[in-house]
């Protein structure tokens, strides 16, 4: 009895070396995989932006709406002093204010932030000498408005606001500040810091021509000198301030002898100081 298998043969004629049956399933089902415990894995934490962090991020984005939102949730952060090395513990409205967002400014002091007396950072600086110093018209002079004693207020080296704004040749910004600062303009640029230098020190060695005739015009005191015994003038950043300084002097003296009323214009550029509405 013959019992090789056909397709047995075939194969081995084939040069196959093995017998494939017809009807074996080449793809069978693909059994279950093996548990890999995966829902007893621990789930991954998604690590959250501290409030604090998320707080400064939206100042600088100008995004008053979501401060807003998240001085809602976090109310303790109306402050929010920055202590990393380079934030020199600035506060919220320090930080508004240098970059000029008049609408966080505002939000800010509706909330409080300068109740009980103006935020200082470790300078001792306010938030509008920072404000000063920028140049941001529009902050300065609703910070000068909300608490004008401000004005006056002197950080660790005895600078105000006033000579923030002078040192850094904003003159509109110069003008404000006179305009409210308490006891009349004249009062605020006797004040002088540590080294005896007053505003009027600080524009003329950068050479603020602008600031320069503004200052005189409200009374700086061109004679005044500094703990090292140098004027003004002695400190001009370069002729030109000298030569257009001593002729400032010149004309303020001719004011005083003709006893001309201070809001009247000097040659060679009109000074003048803003009043209360204030435009820039």
């Amino acid at each position: 009895m013959d019992l090789t298998v056909p397709y047995a043969e075939a194969a081995y004629a084939s040069g196959q070396n093995r017998y494939v049956p017809e009807d074996r399933n080449l793809n069978p089902v693909p059994t279950e995989p093996p548990n890999n415990h995966i829902a007893d894995r621990p789930a991954v934490k998604t690590q959250q932006i501290d409030p604090s962090i998320r707080l400064r991020r939206a100042i600088h984005a100008n995004d008053v709406l979501l401060v807003r939102r998240i001085l809602k949730s976090h109310p303790h952060l109306l402050h929010n002093p920055d202590h990393l090395l380079s934030g020199n513990a600035n506060s919220n409205l320090h930080l508004a204010a240098s970059l000029g967002h008049i609408s966080i400014c505002k939000l800010l002091v509706e909330l409080g932030h300068e109740a009980d007396m103006p935020a200082l950072n470790d300078d001792h600086q306010t938030a509008l000498m920072l404000a000063a110093a920028a140049g941001h018209t529009e902050v300065v002079h609703f910070l000068s408005e909300n608490d004008p004693k401000s004005i006056l207020r002197q950080d660790l080296r005895g600078r105000d606001a006033i000579m923030e704004a002078s040192l850094h040749g904003h003159d509109t910004v110069v003008q404000i500040l006179l305009t409210y600062a308490p006891g009349g303009a004249a009062a605020a640029l006797a004040q002088a810091d540590l080294d005896g230098n007053t505003a009027l020190h600080f524009a003329s060695s950068n050479g603020n021509l602008l600031v320069l005739r503004t200052l005189l015009a409200a009374g700086a005191d061109a004679g005044r000198k500094n703990a090292w015994s140098w004027t003004a003038e002695a400190y001009s950043a370069t002729v030109q301030a000298e030569v257009y300084l001593k002729t400032l002097v010149g004309e303020v003296e001719r004011r005083k002898q003709t006893g001309m009323p201070a809001g009247v214009a000097m040659s060679g550029g009109g000074v003048r100081l803003v009043g209360k509405e204030v435009g820039d």
